[in-house]
């Protein structure tokens, strides 16, 4: 394995995979994985969902790409679907969650300023949170280590703790324009945010004339046991974004707007040359669809809490597991020890999970894993976290 003509953005794992489907991995030597990260919460449906790819190899027939100055069908009907099954009225596709949160913030910005006619510009979001790698995402993010080097940083952002209501209202001025957060810090450790906190951020963006952004890239389509993992809070964001699972791993972002403020946008104040392709397109209906008729999002909500309940029953006990957290099938086992060495005897030993922060494991399943996965996956993470328990009690 090399790749030395790639730039070493990456600390990858020793593994090249060369075959995907349902649930399963295949890699170079033919060696099989039971897949728990689906790509970082892409492959919702499983690899290479038998309604998607007949969709994406019946639109190869017919068109890959044309420009956004013509009218896509597809992507009209792409964005009833997503407005249909939403609190949204208008959809902006991209290329990326990056892109779609690059798209929130531009948008809450021209909102504020170019429609209230107000100068307003800051975005408030929270420490640990994560919002993507351009230079405005990243700015967002709240973690240095995405930002080391990188100076100097675009103005117009704050950063708080999450769940400190005061801290959050203290930094709100005349020029804030939006909060915008994860309903489950994933990279951040997989931390759900509160009910009642999320219900004040709501509160406090009506009262100061704020917009709400949701970043649903890794929780939306399904993730985390509704559609969008709003849905559970009872509050409704004024923009929220998607990625990730929305079109079972093409390169799709999406940027969802209520009424009020799809507005600020208009010709010429925003555009993609690959957003909303005929053929990514094709993956999203297909996945959506899909999710829709075969009750995915259901079922996925339900092999959620059967995970939850086996990990707590097989985890909670050893000495080196603190917590097991989460919503739906985005879960983190909260470790009292670096995981790193634990996620490599892992996939070694054919499961495939990743880190989220130097003491969390998280489960990335698709939503069409089976309970007897779950028990294949549950054993394999008890033996291994309970022999390094051992190991590391003869070494204290």
């Amino acid at each position: 394995m090399s790749d030395s003509a790639l730039f070493q953005t990456y600390a990858r794992y020793p593994i090249s995979f060369v075959k995907g489907k349902g649930t399963r991995l295949w890699d170079e030597q033919g060696k099989e994985y039971l897949d728990f990260m689906s790509g970082l919460a892409v492959a919702n449906l499983g690899h290479a969902p038998d309604a998607v790819k007949d969709a994406l190899v019946a639109q190869l027939d017919q068109l890959w790409h044309t420009s956004n100055l013509f009218h896509i069908p597809n992507q009209e009907k792409a964005a009833q679907l997503l407005v249909d099954n939403s609190c949204a009225d208008a959809v902006f596709f991209c290329n990326s969650g990056a892109e779609a949160n690059e798209a929130a913030i531009k948008l809450a910005r021209r909102y504020q300023q170019k429609v209230k006619g107000q100068n307003r510009y800051e975005v408030i979001t929270f420490f640990q949170s994560f919002h993507g790698r351009t230079l405005a995402t990243l700015t967002a993010t709240g973690q240095e280590k995405v930002k080391e080097g990188f100076l100097p940083l675009p103005e117009g952002f704050k950063h708080v703790p999450l769940h400190d209501i005061a801290a959050l209202e203290a930094a709100i001025t005349e020029h804030t324009a939006a909060i915008m957060l994860e309903l489950v810090l994933a990279e951040g450790g997989v931390i759900p945010v509160e009910p009642e906190f999320l219900r004040q951020v709501r509160e406090l963006c009506d009262r100061h004339g704020l917009l709400l952004i949701i970043d649903e890239i890794q929780t939306g389509m399904g993730r985390t046991g509704t559609l969008f993992a709003h849905q559970q809070y009872d509050v409704e964001p004024d923009v929220f974004t998607l990625a990730k699972g929305i079109a079972s791993g093409l390169p799709v972002g999406a940027m969802l707007a209520k009424a009020h403020v799809k507005d600020a946008f208009t010709p010429g104040s925003h555009a993609t040359t690959f957003g909303g392709t005929p053929l990514a397109m094709a993956a999203v209906i297909a996945t959506i669809e899909t999710m829709i008729k075969e009750d995915i999002v259901a079922k996925g909500a339900e092999a959620g809490r059967y995970l939850v309940a086996q990990l707590n029953e097989k985890l909670i006990g050893l000495p080196n597991v603190e917590q097991v957290r989460g919503k739906g099938l985005l879960i983190g086992i909260l470790c009292t020890v670096p995981v790193a060495d634990a996620i490599a005897e892992l996939h070694r030993r054919g499961l495939l999970v990743v880190q989220a922060g130097p003491n969390v494991i998280r489960l990335l399943p698709s939503l069409i894993i089976t309970h007897e996965e779950i028990d294949t996956a549950v054993n394999m993470i008890s033996a291994v976290l309970t022999e390094q328990a051992a190991v590391n009690s003869v070494r204290s």
